[in-house]
């Protein structure tokens, strides 16, 4: 192995995408922006299209195009920050739907795409993207006259069951929808599993079809194996890496990495991180640095050629919680420099 391997597990996030479906009695998309969370929006949107997936979920303009061009035609993408100025020609081009946010984007659509189709957003009470409830009082009647596809929000603490700001966020969501004859969403993952009253036309499952909480139940999609460079014996008192913030107590044996923050491994995971051997825990120690990472290997009955840093027994919740931050992170921020195997 001469450079670090993610191995992403497709089998794997169809049956997460399946299971999360099977929660509801409607229609169940997938997100994909960010290039399908770090692992690949070619591979990943193919696979999802085979399994049945129909309604794809972008950031950007620019990931519909590449969205489009990886599932062809006939599947629809959303795309969530609305018609951008500049971006007509790519919607057109590769009909796209843009969700739009506010009156501005509203006059740009129609003057642009008149009979094109869009969507709309609604801002319930996250305060992030949408029509506020007063601007939308102003515009319902002509938005809904030039036929909407669907019509969405986005709970903002829905991964947290109990919080009031769910239901806060339902009954405003049921206040500016009530009476609209036109597909509704408001839920991705963790609305998914509030329960029934959330699900509505469409759901949009993100991050629990990539493993990640809060779809506990989710199957692990993700590994990653880093090989080991070079080791080190070190004398007790001897120190490991930038700012020497590692001391050795014992006679150690230090095990170099071949990736770093370069790669999306974040230096705040510092020393509380493990990586594993065969299921043996190896802790990180000393700061991560761009390319390389130390881990005492002293206590391994062989030298390993790799350590793996998600694994069964650490998962991107877990190593994301060692750098104090969420697996959404850790996922996204993987790097190019990794060799990627697709399993299916």
């Amino acid at each position: 192995m001469s450079s670090a391997t993610l191995s992403i597990d497709l089998t794997a996030l169809i049956a997460n995408w399946r299971a999360l479906d099977a929660m509801t009695a409607c229609e169940t998309g997938a997100v994909v922006k960010a290039d399908a969370y770090g692992l690949g929006i070619d591979r990943v949107a193919r696979a999802l299209a085979d399994a049945g997936v129909r309604h794809f979920f972008v950031a950007l303009t620019r990931e519909g195009v590449a969205l489009r061009k990886a599932v062809g035609p006939g599947l629809r993408i959303s795309v969530l920050s609305g018609h951008m100025a500049g971006d007509s020609g790519l919607i057109r081009a590769h009909d796209l739907t843009p969700m739009l946010n506010s009156v501005d984007q509203m006059l740009r659509h129609v003057e642009n795409l008149a009979g094109a189709p869009f969507g709309i957003q609604l801002d319930t009470g996250m305060n992030r993207l949408g029509m506020e409830p007063g601007e939308w009082a102003a515009l319902r009647d002509v938005a809904v006259g030039q036929n909407p596809v669907l019509v969405t929000s986005h709970l903002a603490c829905g991964d947290e069951p109990d919080h009031p700001m769910n239901r806060q966020q339902l009954s405003v969501f049921n206040e500016m929808t009530n009476g609209l004859d036109v597909p509704l969403s408001l839920s991705a993952t963790a609305g998914i599993l509030l329960g029934k009253d959330y699900h509505f036309s469409l759901t949009r499952p993100g991050i629990g079809l990539y493993g990640g909480a809060p779809f506990s139940d989710a199957r692990p999609v993700v590994s990653l194996d880093l090989p080991v460079i070079q080791i080190r014996d070190l004398a007790p008192g001897e120190t490991v890496g930038y700012g020497n913030t590692w001391t050795a107590k014992r006679p150690t044996r230090i095990a170099t990495l071949g990736a770093g923050y370069a790669d999306g491994l974040i230096r705040a995971m510092g020393t509380t991180a493990q990586v594993y051997a065969e299921g043996t825990a190896c802790p990180v120690v000393g700061r991560v640095s761009m390319d390389l990472i130390t881990a005492d290997v002293t206590d391994l009955a062989a030298e390993p050629a790799h350590l793996s840093i998600l694994c069964p027994e650490q998962d991107v919740d877990t190593l994301a919680g060692a750098a104090g931050t969420i697996g959404y992170e850790i996922l996204t921020s993987l790097g190019p420099r990794y060799a990627r195997m697709y399993r299916e």
